[in-house]
């Protein structure tokens, strides 16, 4: 994924490059300001950057017209060839970091709980899939990112891209309360129903704004849990 673009300048000119990261660092040349352009080098970061982030084709169609077209050309290839649109992958503030990568729990017991309670508390980014290994034992597996991704108030309630290749049965959310249950065991009792039937169960946290314009940072922060009529996969581990 790329992750942000930067730049190296010299007297005589400035490299673009993007910084790659799957899972490790690297970077790829993206295009080159001559010495006449140099000053335009922060502008053009900082619009790929922001593309990245809203793509908002407009403002970066704006800046792209204030450079010589080669550049213009190499930046709209690069992105178009390498920078696919990928759902919860970044905030206004930049790319979201992966904290976790995995942590496996064997049941939905207290201790999963607790664990997703104190995430939610200081405002990590959940994301939760049930999976069995070859036994057909069913287990948890999470991972927490760095912040949550804000949703438009009349966007769909979801941060993590649905998968192609199955069908959406159902998606709740934390905005339906179940009975007196707060938003963590309320999505837990959802998940482990729905697993308990044997279909692939998916859960995310995004925080739900309040607005449509300007709406980074601000409205309820929710759990969302997708059902799918699929089984539950197997163990990336043990397929």
């Amino acid at each position: 994924m790329v992750y942000s673009f930067i730049a190296h300048t010299s007297p005589s000119r400035s490299r673009v490059f993007a910084l790659i990261k799957d899972p490790h660092d690297r970077l790829e040349a993206v295009t080159t300001l001559g010495a006449g352009d140099l000053h335009l080098t922060e502008d053009l970061v900082g619009a790929l950057n922001s593309y990245l982030a809203d793509r908002d084709d407009t403002a970066l169609q704006a800046m792209l017209d204030r450079v010589p077209r080669p550049v213009c050309m190499a930046a709209q290839k690069y992105l178009k060839d390498n920078c696919p649109l990928e759902v919860g992958a970044f905030t206004e503030y930049g790319p979201i970091d992966i904290v976790r990568t995995a942590v496996y729990f064997s049941r939905l017991d207290d201790e999963i709980e607790d664990y997703l309670e104190g995430a939610y508390m200081i405002g990590l980014g959940i994301r939760m899939s049930n999976e069995r290994n070859n036994d057909g034992e069913i287990g948890w597996v999470i991972q927490l990112r760095n912040d949550e991704v804000s949703v438009p108030a009349s966007a769909e309630p979801r941060t993590w891209a649905l998968p192609e290749e199955v069908k959406l049965l159902e998606t709740w959310t934390s905005q339906q309360p179940l009975a007196d249950l707060g938003p963590v065991r309320g999505a837990l009792g959802v998940a482990d129903a729905e697993s308990a039937k044997g279909h692939w169960v998916r859960v995310h946290t995004l925080l739900h704004s309040n607005r449509d314009v300007d709406f980074e940072g601000s409205g309820t922060s929710e759990f969302v849990v997708d059902v799918f009529d699929a089984p539950i996969p197997l163990r990336s581990s043990e397929e």
